[in-house]
């Protein structure tokens, strides 16, 4: 291996770790949302009390930086025993992920699982995109090849068109904004993404997310796009790349704009959070990530 090749992998493995902090940041303050306790919080934007423990999103997205640390690339089967091997049922997983990676646990093949679910349509949940930003920062030199490898990782768990779809978006567009010639303003980005993208319920809600651009107010644009209420794909991504494309440079405004629209929240937040995070200005601020969980500790350093 060349020093080239190890500085590139390095490189590769800092903005994809700076996205991951931001994707847990996103996940572990927006899951603090769901606590009735904490509205009043949310309407003052107010930060509840810390530490903000983290949920699936932010262990699933672990072990998708860990593979491609490992491996430089997707490997599925690898992939799906990182899923299995670190699955913390006390991470807020949904059923059908939850079943698929016990039954994966106890040897059986993600393959047949995967495909089976929902009566053999697949899960269009937005699994697939919540843990995928990081993988999009990694490839921010190929853009293309950030929605391949998305579309990869995708079928593990999530195998109906609009789940890979979703997550295919995620991954352009962090690896676009975290790209060194990145695009710039919020309507070159969506309109990059949605090249990148095949035409699918996702692609239509992106188009529907350019032309609201213009609108501030992100409960009216949640009621058209959808904001994860329903935890699909097409009812999860468009808003939130509405929401990073608007906010750009600007962590603290993209997160209290994304949150205070409702839905699923933490899984919303935590798209937005690494999106934004893959950019060279849209790091959480400090005291955020000093009240966020640790990063799992079975997390590789990068180093060679």
């Amino acid at each position: 291996m060349t020093a080239d090749h190890r500085d590139s992998d390095a490189q590769r493995f800092a903005r994809a770790l700076e996205s991951l902090r931001g994707l847990a940041v996103g996940d572990a303050l927006g899951s603090q949302f769901f606590v009735p306790a904490h509205y009043p919080a949310l309407k003052s934007r107010a930060l509840p009390p810390a530490p903000w423990r983290w949920t699936d999103d932010t262990e699933m997205a672990a072990s998708v930086l860990a593979v491609l640390t490992a491996h430089g690339r997707i490997d599925q089967d690898a992939l799906a025993r990182s899923f299995a091997e670190h699955h913390d049922v006390d991470r807020a997983y949904g059923p059908a992920v939850d079943r698929l990676l016990r039954q994966v646990r106890e040897g059986r093949d993600w393959r047949e699982l995967a495909s089976a679910l929902f009566k053999g349509q697949g899960s269009w949940g937005n699994g697939a995109a919540m843990r995928i930003a990081p993988l999009g920062a990694w490839y921010a030199d190929d853009p293309e090849q950030a929605t391949h490898q998305a579309e990869i990782s995708a079928y593990v768990t999530h195998q109906h068109r609009e789940a890979v779809v979703g997550a295919m978006a995620v991954a352009a567009a962090a690896a676009l904004v975290a790209a060194p010639d990145r695009v710039t303003g919020p309507e070159a980005l969506l309109d990059a993404v949605m090249e990148l993208i095949p035409r699918s319920a996702v692609q239509a809600g992106l188009r529907r997310a350019r032309d609201m651009l213009d609108y501030a107010d992100a409960s009216t644009v949640a009621a058209v796009l959808g904001c994860g209420r329903r935890t699909t794909a097409h009812d999860t991504v468009p808003f939130t790349l509405w929401a990073a494309a608007r906010n750009l440079g600007s962590y603290e405004q993209a997160f209290w704009t994304t949150a205070r629209a409702g839905g699923d929240v933490d899984t919303t937040c935590a798209i937005v959070g690494g999106i934004v995070a893959a950019g060279p200005e849209g790091a959480p601020p400090e005291g955020w990530l000093a009240g966020t969980e640790d990063l799992p500790s079975w997390m590789p350093s990068g180093e060679a």
